[in-house]
């Protein structure tokens, strides 16, 4: 009897030291239950990031060599877009942006897409989290103009033109001859380099590639019905870092080109 009082006492003052009530101890949650969550969290991360913050691309033609790698053959420079910088300001002379190419720049492009509803279905989710590229004519070029300055070439260096002022491209490594006196824009052999006058409207930007002899720009466009400039909403970001391959990885220079 007595031992079963001591036993029965020992049990209430352990419950009464515990809160009154003795609770079951909590098994830990398993990594296998919690792996989904882990993975929606990590997914919809990403997507902010890609869609609001920054997001990489890749370079698939030779227009901006050799300040990015396109060339046929070689491996495609990979560069970070920043989307934020745009969102406060507006881009300047000298910036590599990445833009939406209008459709007088798409004729040409050829969607990546499949053809089969459920991996085209994946194929678009897996762009939202930027697994997959953007099934859109994306291209990348250096801002020369913008709204309202009046672009054109050339002095007779055979420099570019903006409001009269010649600018300073130290990026240009190729471009057509250009040779005052016999292959100029006054000459029977007229220089490649020649274009313009063109005034950009309000809103657009006159954009090159730094491959001046090899880049479908705005030179390439003028004709179209906005003079071959872009318009400001169709400007994805500002390319600021070669995220790959490790042998080229650095950040993407943007000079003061105009001199402002």
């Amino acid at each position: 009897m007595s031992s079963e009082s001591e036993t029965t006492g020992d049990s209430a003052a352990t419950s009464a030291v515990n809160g009154g009530t003795a609770e079951p101890e909590k098994k830990p949650r398993s990594f296998l239950r919690e792996l989904p969550i882990l993975i929606l969290v990590a997914l919809v991360l990403s997507f902010l990031l890609q869609t609001f913050v920054a997001r990489v691309y890749l370079i698939p033609s030779e227009s901006m060599e050799p300040t990015l790698h396109g060339c046929a053959g070689c491996t495609g420079d990979r560069i970070v877009v920043e989307k934020i910088g745009y969102r406060f300001g507006e881009p300047q002379p000298g910036d590599v942006i990445v833009f939406r190419g209008p459709d007088s720049w798409s004729q040409d492009f050829v969607s990546s897409r499949s053809s089969n509803v459920v991996i085209r279905g994946a194929q678009e989710l897996g762009s939202l989290v930027g697994l997959v590229p953007p099934d859109e004519n994306d291209l990348v070029k250096r801002v020369i103009a913008t709204g309202g300055q009046t672009v054109e070439c050339c002095d007779d260096q055979g420099r570019i033109l903006v409001d009269g002022t010649p600018l300073d491209e130290p990026y240009v490594v190729m471009d057509f001859p250009f040779v005052p006196g016999s292959q100029a824009c006054d000459t029977a052999l007229k220089s490649a380099r020649c274009f313009g006058p063109v005034t950009v409207p309000d809103g657009h930007l006159w954009v090159m590639g730094d491959n001046r002899s090899n880049s479908a720009d705005s030179r390439y466009h003028v004709g179209d019905d906005m003079q071959g400039t872009i318009p400001l909403d169709n400007v994805i970001g500002k390319a600021v870092f070669i995220a790959l391959p490790p042998a080229r990885m650095g950040t993407i220079s943007s000079p003061d080109i105009q001199g402002k």
